[in-house]
């Protein structure tokens, strides 16, 4: 009887023991040496745990491994490593005592990836040695992984760099006929990811065999749509081939091939070929002509950790909203140099050639451009790439520049090079230089006077440009259009968005154009454009005058012989009728009511003063504004004969406003003057001989010369 009690008592302590280590495991430390040798036998790498093992009878016999790493034992970096927070395998007993253990669910919480990033390759690596078990396919089989909150960091601590892929969860599974799915997301920086990938495993070993593999990847921060495809992957050694690449990114179909060399730095290889290649291009912070250029650092360094020899070619290439068809790309990236490289890129009914190379082998970084564009349409491209609308027809450029900087203003700051463009058979789109020209005799203009209904038409706009320092001088402006001309020099400093232009624009009084014989008037005086690109100030040279008179006098003769001659200008135009046209234009450049004209044939009262003095800050208003006013009238009188009426006219006295004979030649002061002036005799008409030479206007250049005093 006290036999029995003692075996019902035992019994009842074995349950008791075997229901505490269903809940709470067997403490198992004499596992952890068996299965740290199985693990380094199994796969070359070196396990470590540091926080125990432990095994669980409930639901399903399972081990757990407590702050694990795993590292290469010849790697003494211990930042190279594999460590996880823990590791759950759920193992079938039966397997368990065949001595081939099937993991039936593999957990790993938090693991930490750490991959060194390198600058050089290391040629002949010694990599793991792979153990005969592996060979031999006797290596344990696994049904199901699971990865909640992994990370893998990219890391060179030498250069202080680290990039980190986050929060990665994924979900393995292989079934029974080695078909492996894994599925998961993560981020990297603010940009999400998500993957999809299928394939089926051949037979072991694994090496030199085809695997077929279906692929689906998100990443809307790096890739403009979906990438999905198919292709055949076989390892060899630490080289991953992918043959038989066929695929879509976005809604553009592709094939081609690729190879990674994993071993040391990371050597990419790839040859593809696009039916239309879609690539998302965003705005900097510097692209609008009323901001700066930013200061923010452009971080070109991960150039340095990966080498790469690649071939893009596309029946169609897509830049933001720029269109290219058809485009092929070199593209090398060695040691940190990246070489970029097109050839009869089609754009916009012309091509494209051209090379870019990045050199962030240093902390200041250096770019090189070269590119030469042909007969290309200017509107859509420069629209399309630049946000720029101004400008439209045949646009040649050709472009050699280098510069040094780590941002925008500094790349800008250092632009050395050459520059020339030529735009053809187009228009200048918002702006009509014409009518900005004329509005320069009654101020200055702030900004370029656009307006959406407005444009002027262009045979031709050219300049070439030398680039130092970000300062882009040019010699040979020169704009012809149909209405006007332009010639100029200046300078456009790209660091601060900032021109400096003397131009000399003429107009063409006839609306014969371009066509016509005659040269274009000038306008007499330079024309400065400074200030900030976007929005310039506009407004004539008054200095110009000053420095150089002779030059001057030259111009306005010039001007006055197109205005007045007999042959041409606003005489011809206007015709005989226009009695009033002289004091018209008197007051449009003297800034107010100006000279009143003559009475008729028969003359009447000369020109007078202008009655407006103009706004106070009207360049041409004034006396110079006065005297430029009584030179056009008295030089329509003088060219139109009697038709116009003249200042002296028959019976008529001599208006205030005009020089009275045998007096000193001087320029007229407004206000009333001496009523008891000499009469003139009346002035004979001439005939007009469209055949003789074009003679001066006696009294412009009385005008003229009592002005420069010349």
């Amino acid at each position: 009887m006290r036999a029995l009690k003692f075996a019902v008592a035992a019994i009842g302590a074995v349950i008791v023991i075997i229901a505490l280590l269903l809940v709470i495991g067997i403490p198992s430390g004499f596992m952890t040496s068996q299965i740290q040798e199985r693990v380094e036998r199994e796969t070359g790498y070196k396990l470590t745990i540091n926080g125990g093992t432990r095994v669980g009878l409930w639901p399903s016999l399972n081990i757990t491994l407590n702050d694990v790493a795993l590292q290469d034992p010849k790697d003494r970096d211990i930042n190279h490593r594999l460590t996880a927070v823990s590791i759950q395998a759920d193992v079938t007993l039966a397997s368990l005592w065949s001595g081939k253990p099937q993991v039936t669910e593999l957990v790993i919480v938090r693991p930490v990836l750490n991959l060194p990033l390198q600058r050089e390759r290391i040629k002949d690596i010694n990599q793991p040695s792979r153990p005969a078990a592996a060979i031999k396919g006797e290596a344990f089989t696994i049904e199901h992984v699971s990865v909640t909150g992994g990370t893998i960091v990219f890391s060179n601590l030498r250069d202080r760099v680290e990039n980190k892929i986050e929060t990665i969860n994924a979900d393995m599974t292989i079934d029974a006929d080695r078909k492996i799915r894994a599925t998961g997301n993560a981020r990297a920086g603010e940009h999400a990811l998500k993957f999809d990938i299928k394939a089926v495993a051949p037979a072991p070993p694994l090496e030199r065999q085809n695997i077929p593999t279906e692929f689906k990847i998100d990443a809307p921060g790096f890739l403009h749509g979906q990438l999905s495809g198919k292709a055949e992957v076989r390892l060899n050694g630490p080289v991953v081939m992918i043959n038989g690449l066929t695929g879509t990114l976005g809604d553009g179909a592709f094939n081609g091939w690729a190879s990674v060399d994993t071993a040391s730095k990371p050597l990419v290889k790839l040859d593809l070929d696009f039916q239309r290649l879609d690539v998302a291009m965003g705005r900097g912070d510097g692209g609008s002509a009323a901001q700066p250029w930013s200061n923010a650092a452009i971080d070109l360094n991960g150039l340095n950790y990966i080498d790469a020899q690649a071939r893009i070619s596309a029946a169609a290439l897509n830049i933001g909203d720029a269109r290219f068809a058809p485009a092929a790309i070199d593209v090398t990236l060695n040691s940190g140099v990246l070489k970029t490289q097109v050839s009869n890129l089609g754009a916009y009914d012309g091509n494209t050639n051209g090379d870019l190379t990045i050199d962030a082998s240093t902390a200041n970084p250096s770019f090189a451009l070269r590119a030469d564009l042909n007969g290309v349409r200017a509107l859509p491209l420069l629209r399309s790439l630049a946000d720029f609308d101004k400008l439209d027809g045949r646009m040649q450029t050709k472009i050699s520049v280098r510069s040094t900087g780590n941002s925008q203003r500094a790349i800008m700051a250092g632009l050395q090079g050459t520059a020339f463009v030529v735009f053809q058979d187009g228009a200048i789109k918002g702006l009509n230089v014409a009518q900005m020209i004329r509005s320069l005799t009654s101020g200055t203009l702030s900004g370029w006077q656009e307006g959406k209904e407005q444009s002027t038409d262009l045979s031709q706009l050219s300049a070439s440009f030398k680039i130092d320092k970000g300062q882009a001088v040019t010699t040979d402006l020169n704009l012809v259009g149909p209405l006007v001309r332009m010639t100029g020099v200046g300078t456009i400093a790209l660091d601060t968005k900032q021109i400096g232009f003397r131009v000399e624009p003429k107009l063409v009084m006839t609306t014969e154009g371009q066509g016509r014989a005659n040269e274009p008037v000038g306008f007499g005086i330079p024309v400065m454009i400074e200030g900030p690109w976007g929005a310039p100030k506009i407004y004539p040279d008054m200095q110009g005058i000053l420095d150089n008179p002779d030059a001057a006098y030259a111009k306005l003769k010039e001007m006055g012989k197109g205005l007045f001659g007999p042959n041409g200008g606003l005489g011809t135009v206007l015709g005989p009728n226009s009695g009033g046209i002289g004091a018209a234009l008197g007051g449009l450049l003297g800034g107010g009511q100006g000279a009143t004209g003559g009475q008729g044939p028969a003359g009447g009262q000369g020109a007078a003063p202008g009655q407006g003095a103009g706004r106070p800050g009207d360049l041409l208003s004034g006396p110079l504004g006065e005297t430029i006013g009584n030179l056009l009238q008295q030089g329509l009188s003088g060219g139109l004969g009697q038709g116009l009426g003249q200042g002296q006219g028959q019976g008529g006295a001599a208006g205030p406003g005009a020089p009275r004979p045998n007096s000193p030649r001087s320029i007229p002061i407004p206000g009333p003057q001496p009523t008891d002036a000499e009469p003139a005799a009346p002035a004979a008409p001439t005939a007009q001989n469209d055949t003789a030479p074009q003679a001066d206007s006696q009294p412009m250049n009385d005008v003229l010369r009592q002005l420069f005093n010349r």
